[in-house]
């Protein structure tokens, strides 16, 4: 099974078409990960995957349902826990005035407190970002916390959002599936 998503590594989407892959195919799953959605429907339509994995929070969702209707279907949704999340700001900034956020995250917390507001694609280019001096705090998974702990600081802990997420593939589910309300 070949499913595409989109990346990068220590996304949530790539955590958790490993997780989906390991629960249904462990032995055969094979996980690309692509830069926008677009291009991994696109690899759909040609073959090269088997499915695509997308969370509906995700900000690009409803135009891929859109752009795809009557050629990739849904054919399994789940619900699952993200990396858990939090709220980090650079240590030396004593009061963050610019913050880095993934669209999706951006009503997690109140984000009023910061004069500006920077959208990110992935929660990944949100600590990116962060660390480089980008903007002073973010959005970002709470691991990264501990792996600067120097770096940063915790202003807010967000915990883990829970999502559904849509398989889709080239072929719709029969009516007699369960998943099919008629």
């Amino acid at each position: 099974m070949r499913i595409a998503t989109l990346g990068p590594i220590g996304s949530n989407h790539a955590l958790i078409a490993r997780r989906y892959g390991d629960r249904h195919a462990p032995a055969s799953t094979e996980i690309l990960l692509f830069g926008d959605f677009f291009a991994a429907f696109e690899a759909l339509m040609a073959g090269e995957v088997d499915s695509v994995l997308q969370c509906t929070a995700h900000f690009i969702h409803a135009d891929c349902v859109g752009r795809y209707m009557h050629r990739a279907f849904p054919v399994d949704l789940f619900v699952a826990g993200s990396r858990a999340l939090a709220l980090l700001a650079r240590s030396e900034v004593a009061k963050p005035e610019s913050v880095g956020f993934q669209p999706a995250t951006r009503y997690y917390t109140d984000l009023a407190a910061f004069d500006a507001r920077v959208e990110v694609p992935t929660i990944v280019a949100a600590a990116e970002g962060l660390l480089a001096g980008r903007f002073d705090a973010a959005i970002c998974a709470r691991d990264v916390l501990d792996q600067h702990a120097v770096a940063l600081r915790l202003i807010e802990d967000l915990g883990p959002a829970l999502d559904v997420w849509v398989l889709y593939g080239k072929h719709p589910l029969p009516d007699t599936s369960p998943l099919v309300l008629s």
